[in-house]
């Protein structure tokens, strides 16, 4: 998955401006995609110079003008394109399992330290997760809580396999 297509299907939803979309990253589909605002903004100009969002400058009393980004036909066929092509195979990368896959010199102390940082993270973003309204009974509400309990599940499950890996730690000898 390309940032374009989640951004197309965002704006699948509605018209947002970046700043929106920001927000719609962040409360919508953290659970399995982020994006900053620097990375929204440049692949919004390269959607609108390919023809597949249209943006509108809307004046504003005492702030900057507000830019809202609609998508294009154009643009939902390319969404719809990718909807349908095969899926893409996912290459893991998971900057927390290589910094953990090398800790051992660092000491058990040191790791110990790392897993319960880790945790307090899980933790964070169960809560978030959680936080996230569902509300609907449509097809696309309905998957759209799928995901979401599929975040909240991997979120769960690393918090497990923390809580056991410190237990374990803990009980061998290796802390002492």
């Amino acid at each position: 998955m390309e940032l374009q297509h989640a951004i197309l299907g965002l704006l699948s939803l509605r018209p947002m401006s970046g700043y929106d979309l920001g927000r719609a990253f962040a409360g919508s589909v953290a659970h399995f995609w982020h994006a900053d605002q620097s990375q929204i903004y440049r692949t919004l100009g390269r959607l609108d110079k390919a023809g597949l969002i249209d943006t509108t400058l809307i004046p504003q009393t005492g702030k900057p003008d507000r830019k809202e980004h609609t998508i294009t036909d154009a643009g939902r066929d390319e969404l719809e394109r990718w909807l349908r092509s095969p899926l893409e195979t996912e290459q893991a990368k998971e900057p927390f399992l290589a910094r953990l896959f090398f800790a051992a010199p660092l000491g058990a102390q040191a790791v110990l330290a790392l897993l319960d940082e880790r945790r307090a993270q899980a933790e964070d973003l169960i809560a978030s997760l959680r936080a996230i309204p569902t509300h609907g009974d449509d097809l696309a509400a309905r998957l759209r809580t799928a995901t979401l309990r599929n975040g909240i599940a991997q979120a769960e499950a690393e918090l497990t396999w923390l809580n056991e890996l410190t237990i374990e730690l803990t009980n061998d000898g290796t802390s002492a």
